[in-house]
């Protein structure tokens, strides 16, 4: 039976509340019941986001976890300046809690505390789904607070399960927003899996990773080929059609064809653009390609001993639920044995960083030869146009004669109108390939590359060796985001 290649959707719910309760086996009850509605109400795996703090943060932390779901904390200070707003027997108790976090995150290594425990409200309705408030409903009673969290999620229009802390009584706000189900994340499971082939899942990464980043990788290779000869092909049916349309007035053609051939040309045309419009044939595969780039990175670093942050400065929402996918299974697999670091050192340099160099030097091969044959067509189209449009400029001046035979009609006519249309359409090619920004980044990340190669083959501890890979995945991934907003953007013209 073949692996599955469908990856989970997680939810995040975070959390704020108060630290005086008047009726903690109450708030957690009431916690219980909206953690158990929110589980009923979407597919995929929950995942509860707080603090520690004394109060309704352990309450809630401690209510998650009884109920089955996975607990990341999230910390206003570092372990040992957060002891401080603690009891020894507090503390013993928020320690207990942390131990059985699946990750703890520190969000300000300086600053105010106030400003500490404000960023990390902050940071939890950033990074969550579902708000979830323990809130009594009155103003702030200072910074940091679970009415300034509130307020901010609500900007942000997240939705909300505000619990009434006097009552109890749930309220819902802005849950019309709430994603239930990802789309795009059942769009990538969806899709067909890729053919057996030779590639090994050398890095040892989950299968079902492995699977996916295959399939959609090959769809996003069949997808961009297609799409760049539909663009293409709208450019040189207009240049045919302009080019019948010249030649027509220039040399006095009336054959009751070449209006038809025109016509044919202008709705050929029409017809492709509508097809890349409508169809989704670009869009597919752009998110596919993007999709396969990021699942790439995450296969690359799987071998390292702890799961690297690639996806934090990737501002892609369309993505999220895929980048939070990888990096949640990637955290509770990095826990397993990791490779050696001496094997992990061979597989990336040969596996990731050597084939990105060929990649990129292979692409750069292919695209700067290119460059230079349009480049040369537009300027060869230019000038010819610049000198067939003097000459005439002289001929209605000076009065000369030409030789009979069509060649005034081709020099003084055709030529002036079609050339300029032709050199437009070398230019329209350059940016359909986007030949320019393309030469330039392939230059730079064949430079970044080699000096990443020199620094991991140095290297001898896990510590350095995590900084240059991180540091080389976010690179490429940077690329790929800037490629991603370049070509997403063309697909609205």
């Amino acid at each position: 039976m073949s692996a599955p290649s469908g990856l989970p959707q997680f939810h995040v719910v975070g959390f704020s509340g108060h630290r005086q309760l008047a009726d903690p086996d109450a708030a957690s009850a009431a916690i219980r019941g909206a953690l158990e509605a929110l589980r009923r109400e979407a597919t995929g795996e929950w995942i509860a986001l707080s603090s520690v703090a004394m109060g309704s943060d352990m309450v809630f932390a401690r209510a998650a976890l009884d109920a089955g779901f996975a607990w990341q904390a999230i910390l206003p200070l570092p372990p040992h300046e957060f002891q401080k707003d603690f009891s020894q027997e507090e503390w013993n108790r928020a320690e207990s809690l942390l131990a059985r976090a699946e990750r703890t995150r520190v969000i300000t290594e300086n600053g105010t505390r106030e400003d500490a425990y404000l960023d990390c409200g902050m940071e939890t309705a950033n990074d969550c789904d579902v708000m979830l408030a323990l809130w009594d409903g009155a103003q702030a009673r200072g910074k940091g607070g679970t009415a300034e969290v509130v307020a901010y999620a609500r900007e942000l229009r997240k939705p909300i399960v505000w619990i009434d802390a006097g009552t109890l009584e749930v309220k819902r706000e802005h849950f019309g927003r709430f994603a239930a189900h990802d789309r795009l994340l059942a769009y990538f499971n969806g899709l067909p899996d890729a053919p057996a082939s030779d590639e090994v899942n050398v890095f040892h990464a989950l299968a079902p990773i492995f699977r996916l980043h295959q399939k959609v990788d090959l769809a996003a290779s069949r997808g961009a080929p297609q799409f760049r000869r539909l663009i293409v092909g709208t450019v040189l049916l207009h240049v045919l059609a302009t080019l019948v349309a010249a030649a027509g007035l220039a040399f006095g053609l009336h054959a009751a064809a070449l209006p038809w051939v025109k016509l044919l040309c202008l709705l050929g045309a029409l017809g492709v653009a509508l097809a890349l419009r409508y169809a989704g044939a670009h869009h597919n595969w752009v998110r596919c390609r993007m999709a396969a780039e990021v699942a790439r990175s995450a296969l690359a670093s799987w071998g390292l001993p702890r799961a690297a942050a690639l996806f934090e400065n990737l501002d892609l929402p369309e993505f999220r639920p895929l980048m939070r996918s990888l990096q949640i299974l990637h955290e509770r697999a990095s826990t397993a044995q990791p490779m050696p670091i001496g094997e992990f050192k061979e597989l990336y340099l040969e596996k990731r960083v050597d084939d990105q160099l060929a990649y990129y030097r292979r692409r750069l091969g292919q695209a700067l030869p290119l460059l230079v044959r349009l480049r040369a067509g537009f300027w060869i189209a230019t000038v010819l146009a610049i000198v067939c449009t003097a000459g005439y400029a002289l001929h209605r001046t000076l009065h000369w004669s030409w030789p009979t035979g069509g060649v005034e009609e081709l020099l003084f006519y055709f030529l002036p109108i079609s050339l300029p249309v032709v050199a437009a359409a070398f230019i329209s090619l350059i940016s359909i390939n986007d030949l320019h920004r393309r030469v330039a980044r392939y230059r730079e990340m064949e430079h970044l590359l080699v000096g990443a190669r020199s620094q991991i083959a140095f290297c001898q501890t896990w510590n350095s060796l995590e900084r240059i890979v991180q540091k080389t995945e976010r690179a490429l991934l940077q690329e790929v985001l800037e490629w991603h907003s370049i070509t997403s953007f063309a697909e609205s013209h």
